[in-house]
């Protein structure tokens, strides 16, 4: 499940230059800080104190893991790097008959310019090379799913929660 925030960059504005680099265990408090940043104006709307947001994202930040581990054992991990620092999140599983776009996310001062196309841009040209499907899905509210839909990801099944898309090669 990718729980996107893949965005394009304002017009005129060039989007940031970014590195890729392996996750690793040191990552886990980023990685928490990435997701709870992706589920904070939801709990803000239930108006929850500080520890009360912070205890769900914990939560819910070890169950999506365990899930993704469960479902893509195999998946890649990465830290989006931009001038040094630490900016985002991009999980994806390569595999024979598919390429699964498992997450992508950045910290909000990073959203809105241009990473997340860029990225998905270059995961849609690897897929194409391999002549396989590029699939993700994406929270039904989350606004990542119109870039989707313009970079030519086709809805293939609509859920309560989520939507399932892909990119088809060719």
């Amino acid at each position: 499940m990718s729980h996107s925030t893949a965005s394009e960059a304002a017009p005129g504005e060039p989007a940031p230059r970014w590195t890729l680099r392996a996750a690793a265990p040191q990552d886990r408090e980023f990685l928490l800080r990435v997701y709870a940043s992706t589920r904070e104006e939801e709990m803000t709307a239930w108006g929850w104190s500080a520890a009360q947001k912070q205890a769900f994202a914990q939560m819910q930040f070890q169950a999506r893991e365990l899930s993704y581990k469960a479902e893509y054992p195999d998946a890649e991990k990465k830290i989006v790097m931009v001038a040094g620092a630490p900016a985002g999140v991009l999980q994806v599983r390569r595999g024979e008959r598919e390429m699964n776009l498992v997450d992508i996310a950045f910290l909000p001062e990073y959203q809105g310019r241009g990473l997340g196309g860029q990225l998905v841009r270059q995961l849609m040209e690897e897929a194409a090379r391999a002549g396989v499907p590029l699939r993700l899905s994406v929270l039904r509210t989350n606004p990542a799913a119109r870039l989707y839909e313009r970079l030519g990801f086709a809805t293939t099944e609509e859920g309560a929660m989520y939507r399932k898309m892909e990119r088809r090669p060719g």
